[in-house]
């Protein structure tokens, strides 16, 4: 059923348009004799709950005389208009007067129909079944609206995630990188990059098979995601058996205590892995770099720190993290690097 405000100072035309309305079937009709109380009255029907849900039951359509006192009926047309809670609310403006310049100010207000004193109850029924079917065709588009923007959301969402491990994919991280590379150089602070690469992990699949291997990928996923201890910090699937963390405002020892934390994690796994040559189970090498992002300097330059170091782990034997060497003395890649 629909919701009907009435706002008329006449208790004698406030009553008959209640009538009116109730003999065509309209149980749900409120009442007020100004236009302040029913901007109240709007306000706490149309306020959405925490959880974005209406309070209550809103107001399907206001039916208000122009002449009120204090606040006058196109003025509060106005208001309703530019508050995004009501502006969907169709207002039909009742006057004893059909001047021009009367209609034109309360269409300019927002009302999308008049009604002229006295009424004629045949065209009373006519416009509010005009006015009500206007606000329904407005609910379902706004509902379609927001079933769209729910499924772009999701759309987005998970555009942004690796399909096998469930953390971000490498189209999100490089949007998170690049976003931070030019925070990092706006603050002045640093910005590192870890790559993170499952030892003999072509050895695991050919041993327990791809299933047990897409196991394994997300076991370790789980770990390098769990090392992430502040919103900005990001672990995401690079490719293939490789991750990749990105700490802003973290130096090179604060990002090393971080690459320790992830060999713990995915050794706490325990997952066996009789194929390694460097242990009996899953372990990772881990490449860090540490780069104080300025003017000139390339971002791809801290990414290929960081991949460098990481074939250094490798080359020594895997199981193992290397930080990038740099001259400087906070161990951070420079513009002059």
């Amino acid at each position: 059923m629909h919701r009907i405000l009435i706002v008329d100072d006449s208790p004698v035309a406030a009553l008959q348009l209640e009538h009116c309305l109730a003999k065509s079937g309209h149980d749900q009709l409120d009442v007020v004799d100004d236009a302040r109380k029913a901007m109240q009255l709007l306000a706490e029907t149309c306020t959405p709950a925490a959880d974005g849900s209406p309070a209550c039951r809103p107001f399907d359509l206001v039916l208000m005389d122009i002449n009120l006192p204090g606040l006058d009926g196109i003025t509060a047309t106005r208001m309703m208009k530019a508050d995004p809670h009501l502006q969907d609310i169709p207002v039909i403006l009742i006057s004893a007067s059909d001047e021009k310049d009367v209609l034109e100010d309360g269409f300019n207000a927002g009302a999308i129909d008049f009604l002229t004193k006295p009424i004629n109850l045949m065209e009373l029924r006519a416009r509010v079944k005009a006015a009500l079917r206007l606000k329904e065709e407005t609910d379902r588009r706004k509902a379609r609206e927001q079933e769209l923007q729910a499924l772009k959301d999701k759309f987005e969402l998970l555009s942004n995630l690796d399909g096998l491990t469930g953390i971000a994919n490498r189209r999100r991280f490089d949007k998170a990188y690049a976003a931070e590379w030019l925070r990092a150089r706006r603050d002045h602070r640093p910005l590192s990059i870890l790559m993170i690469d499952i030892d003999h992990f072509k050895k695991y699949n050919d041993t327990y098979g791809h299933l047990q291997g897409d196991s394994c990928l997300r076991a370790v996923a789980r770990a390098v995601a769990g090392s992430m201890h502040r919103p900005a910090d990001l672990a995401a699937r690079f490719g293939g058996e490789e991750f990749v963390a990105m700490l802003p405002n973290t130096d090179s020892d604060g990002a090393l205590a971080i690459a320790q934390q992830v060999q713990q994690l995915v050794e706490e796994l325990e997952m066996e892995h009789t194929s390694s040559e460097v242990s009996p189970l899953v372990t990772v090498s881990v490449g860090g770099a540490c780069a104080l992002p300025g003017q000139g300097m390339d971002p791809d330059a801290l990414i290929h720190a960081a991949d460098t170091a990481l074939y250094a782990a490798k080359s020594a034997g895997r199981n193992r993290i290397v930080m990038h060497a740099s001259e400087s003395e906070d161990g951070c890649l420079h513009p002059r690097d």
